[in-house]
């Protein structure tokens, strides 16, 4: 059976080794969006990107303890989503969220499955920018919220710029603008514009696996890459969403 509706999008980026108390933070928020009978979350693991202090992550050949981005995402109801910020600001000791309306398509099996994911659904209207994003009203942690831009560079692993992997050079650049945070996801398979397969499977093992390059920060921030990006990015992707943003800074708060 499917579904249809509008939810709230929420995105936590973090590192893999950040902690609450003995356990991974990461691991932690899961759990907790399980105790809470969330619909569902996913974690993505990038292979290098920026944290929100402007830290470089990259595993390092000889580095005995892996430091990269750690992406978390959670497509829920909008009350649902809002009473979950409680958990995130608390686990997580320095990072980013995102939020944004997200217009789901919802598939089940049987009409008691189907039943329960309907009450999660908002009814499908016009597009409007944050409309299924919790409030400020209803929930504090919104006050602290800010709008901006979550800009994606989809592109191959085996693209280069001035001799670089392309998805380096982009990270860098963000770094030296001073970009709030970056990500880089690689993909086990997917086609770009040539129409061409590239998987990691055993027997087909591709050098130029897809690759997703994420920034977060205002629409001002965000504009100031985009020069670069038309120089560097030759053949590929980029799309631009309107985002509510929370920053969580060590300094805010203590454990």
């Amino acid at each position: 059976m499917k579904l249809e509706g509008e939810q709230a999008l929420l995105r936590v980026y973090l590192r893999n080794t950040d902690k609450y108390g003995w356990s991974s933070a990461g691991d932690v928020l899961v759990e907790r969006a399980k105790t809470k009978n969330l619909a569902g979350a996913t974690v993505l693991r990038g292979i290098l990107g920026l944290d929100v202090g402007g830290q470089l992550l990259e595993s390092g050949r000889w580095s005995l303890v892996e430091h990269v981005p750690v992406i978390i995402e959670v497509v829920d109801h909008p009350h649902n989503i809002g009473v979950f910020l409680t958990d995130v600001d608390e686990v997580v000791p320095e990072g980013l969220a995102t939020l944004e309306r997200a217009h789901v398509l919802v598939y089940r099996q049987n009409r008691a499955g189907a039943d329960k994911a309907a009450m999660r659904l908002e009814v499908p209207g016009p597009v409007t920018p944050f409309s299924t994003v919790p409030s400020p009203e209803e929930f504090p942690a919104m006050k602290m919220s800010e709008e901006g831009q979550l800009l994606r560079v989809f592109c191959g692993e085996s693209d280069t710029w001035e001799g670089q992997p392309l998805y380096r050079a982009v990270v860098l650049k963000a770094k030296a603008l001073g970009l709030a945070g970056a990500t880089v996801l690689r993909g086990p398979m997917g086609f770009g514009a040539n129409s061409r397969v590239h998987t990691a499977k055993l027997l087909d093992l591709s050098t130029d696996l897809p690759v997703v390059i994420e920034m977060v920060d205002s629409a001002e921030k965000i504009q100031t890459l985009l020069p670069f990006l038309d120089q560097a990015v030759t053949e590929g992707l980029i799309t631009i969403e309107a985002v509510r943003v929370l920053r969580y800074l060590a300094n805010r708060k203590t454990m």
